[in-house]
């Protein structure tokens, strides 16, 4: 990392260099390097020539999936990033996928390796009043030199901040070797948009593999900007890995705030089977740690209770095979307690088991009995619904047929009458239809419940059981 006073002059004596050069292009503005201490050129760009598409699907979820088991969701801590902007910044018509801006990278930054901490001091822009939404973000990312202002004393925060600005960001904070790779490709593609000063920077970001899970990568390799939600996630796979795996190691001259990020860890074991076949929303459930964990600077030693909920819930089906969204909320020891973040950054399961046969042969019958019960209590009560409903209407249908017959508008009285019938046949063919449906619905529910007595790994990726560990990373 360069010197801070060289790079403010080499950045000021570059930017000053090429605005008198393009003097007559008022279309030209300056865009100081980037907001780390990384690199020493100034940037000019023509606004006008920005390339940044908006629109199009972005494939992203604010779920994620358990590692190990596809189909039990948890909230994904990019979408928690993404919801503390949105809250905060008080924009009606707020767009995840239009270019971050300096003001949410701060807040992305900050969230992700120093969201507990005190700032000691408070660096002054004089574009950041007390007011400003990102205020106390900004400040944190400054203190903890995760960002830079500029020279002129300005901090900009409501500045685009470009792709290559936040590939520099990202190098700054890991070390990754770039001996072997030759260009700044992705997916086979040239990245576009990347100006000498970041090339090296970007082939750390390509050796980290964390593109690998940004949304859209055709819009990582052909815009000049990031949106909001392709920089969560970036951040975001970023905060993982460096909690769960030994792939990335720490750059020397990382900001000490990463240097000290410790993941919360969380190992545990649950005390009930977990599954899309028989959870129902809003139902709690437990689990034991298997390892001490602090928490909120508390240590819950082997044995705690942790207590979670399930959030959503979609039963296997013919042509689907379910999921279980879970949230884990609190985890308790005597007296002691504490609540988790509502976001993980990754849960994952192993020693992946499903319940032995003679567990599943003595759970089997009680939970298909449930399950046919409910079938028939559904359809039974549709059937009286329905039925209830063409009796009324039967029942109006006759009334009128007299009072208009009886005031002399025989006309009126026929025409009811054929709508009282019609109401009788419309009534039987939607039980009949009601009953054929809850028939199926049997038919698919015992041979679900055979299929997992049978083979159960066919319905294990949607589940969680006692004797696996599960380890969730805050």
């Amino acid at each position: 990392m360069k010197n801070l006073k060289k790079l403010l002059t080499a950045a000021i004596v570059t930017g000053a260099v090429s605005i008198s050069a393009n003097a007559g292009e008022t279309t030209q503005i300056q865009s100081y390097a980037h907001p780390t201490l990384f690199g020493s050129q100034a940037q000019v760009y023509a606004s006008t020539n920005a390339n940044y598409v908006v629109g199009g699907e972005v494939k992203t979820t604010k779920k994620i999936a358990v590692v190990g088991k596809e189909n039990v969701l948890v909230d994904s801590f990019a979408n928690g990033l993404l919801d503390v902007i949105k809250a905060n910044c008080g924009d009606t018509d707020w767009n995840p996928k239009m270019p971050v801006l300096r003001s949410e990278l701060a807040v992305i930054l900050s969230e992700t390796f120093a969201s507990d901490r005190k700032t000691v001091k408070k660096p002054e822009y004089k574009d950041i009043t007390n007011s400003y939404w990102a205020k106390k973000w900004i400040d944190t990312a400054l203190d903890t030199n995760l960002m830079i202002g500029y020279p002129d004393g300005k901090f900009r925060p409501d500045q685009p901040v470009t792709k290559a600005e936040v590939f520099a960001t990202i190098a700054q904070i890991v070390n990754v070797d770039t001996s072997k790779i030759k260009s700044v490709t992705f997916k086979n593609q040239e990245i576009q948009y990347i100006p000498l000063w970041a090339v090296k920077a970007t082939k750390e970001v390509i050796g980290s593999e964390l593109l690998a899970q940004t949304p859209d990568s055709k819009k990582v390799i052909e815009d000049e900007y990031l949106s909001k939600q392709q920089v969560a996630y970036l951040i975001s796979a970023l905060r993982k890995e460096l909690a769960c795996s030994d792939k990335l190691s720490k750059d020397p001259n990382a900001p000490t705030a990463v240097k000290n990020y410790t993941p919360t860890v969380l190992s545990m074991k649950l005390n009930s089977r977990v599954s899309a076949k028989h959870s129902n929303v809003n139902e709690l459930f437990t689990a034991k740690t298997t390892k001490d964990v602090v928490i909120g600077g508390e240590c819950f030693p082997v044995g705690s209770t942790v207590t979670g909920r399930i959030v959503e819930v979609q039963r296997p089906g013919v042509h689907h095979p379910g999921y279980v969204k879970v949230k884990f909320e609190k985890i308790k020891n005597g007296k002691i307690k504490a609540e988790f973040p509502n976001t993980v950054s990754q849960a994952t399961v192993e020693n992946c088991k499903n319940p032995n046969f003679i567990a599943r042969i003595f759970g089997a019958p009680f939970s298909t009995a449930g399950r046919v019960v409910g079938v028939v209590g559904r359809s039974g009560g549709t059937a009286v619904n329905i039925a209830g409903n063409r009796l009324e209407e039967v029942g109006d249908d006759a009334s009128d047929l007299f009072v208009e017959t009886l005031t002399a508008h025989p006309g009126s009285g026929i025409k009811s009458t054929g709508n009282g019938v019609l109401a009788v046949g419309k009534g039987i063919y939607d039980i009949v239809k009601t009953g054929v449906s809850g028939t199926f619905g049997i038919v698919n529910e015992v041979t679900d419940e055979l299929v997992y007595l049978i083979l159960p790994c066919k319905s294990n990726n949607a589940a969680l059981n006692p004797n696996e560990e599960i380890f969730v990373i805050f």
